[in-house]
């Protein structure tokens, strides 16, 4: 197992999915935890449950990742709850909105750039002062597969996390003289509820081109980010990793 204890982390969409998987590793390793999400409080609710067996902490605010006002207030709010301290950072908030591009609208393009790609600014320059008076820092950036190879319908979706990963790398080499890494996942199909969503005949085609022939599981995705976030990964920065059960291949 992963040892976190002592360390302070920030996950955002941490309610559900793969975020929700990474918050319960984390916390399993001893991190105090705090959640940047827009879900309801059943899922909080859900989470607070699940986390009662760790002797951590669980802070959760309610902000819009694309909202730079909102992060800004709620991670001051946290750095303030945690004492001033934040190891580490996983930008996993993310939404589609599909359409070919002919069809897609304005706010399709729009509302997709601004939660995938400007939410990851928002939240890592928020953070990034208190990481760099500590001399010290990790982040972790959820991309997608779609990111590197594309996929019809997805445009929005594609240069969203296209960009996470050019942003990923730029800022690997601005900070890592700080102390600071800064790395990226590439998920594949995963079975998340963006996922489950998918109609059968898409599901039906995907599945023949991936190697092990299944979907993912959040945890399998979590377990490389958590991995990435330790010590175990110390030399490690500006780097991509597919988890995609070899469908890049």
């Amino acid at each position: 197992m992963f040892d976190f204890k002592n360390k302070k982390a920030l996950v955002t969409g941490g309610l559900r999915g793969i975020g929700r998987a990474v918050v319960l590793m984390l916390a399993e390793g001893g991190a105090d935890i705090a959640v940047i999400d827009i879900g309801g409080e059943e899922l909080e609710k859900n989470l607070r449950d699940e986390l009662s067996k760790f002797d951590v902490q669980l802070i959760v605010k309610r902000a819009d990742v694309s909202n730079s006002r909102e992060v800004k207030t709620a991670i001051e709010e946290i750095i303030q709850e945690f004492n001033g301290q934040l190891d580490i950072l996983i930008n996993n908030a993310g939404i589609t909105r599909d359409n070919l591009l002919l069809r897609m609208s304005e706010d399709e393009w729009d509302k997709v750039i601004a939660v995938n790609l400007k939410g990851v600014f928002n939240c890592t320059q928020a953070c990034l002062k208190t990481m760099i008076r500590q001399k010290n820092g990790v982040i972790v950036n959820v991309a997608s597969i779609v990111g590197l190879k594309g996929n019809a319908g997805q445009t929005n979706y594609s240069a969203s996390k296209a960009g996470v990963i050019g942003f990923t790398k730029s800022l690997a080499k601005e900070v890592g003289s700080r102390g600071i890494r800064v790395n990226a996942v590439a998920p594949g199909f995963i079975e998340t509820e963006m996922t489950r969503s998918l109609p059968n005949e898409i599901r039906e085609k995907v599945l023949p081109l991936i190697p092990l022939g299944r979907f993912g599981q959040a945890e399998e995705v979590a377990s490389v980010i958590v991995w990435l976030a330790s010590d175990f990964s110390s030399y490690l920065t500006g780097e991509v990793i597919s988890i995609d059960g070899g469908l890049m291949l």
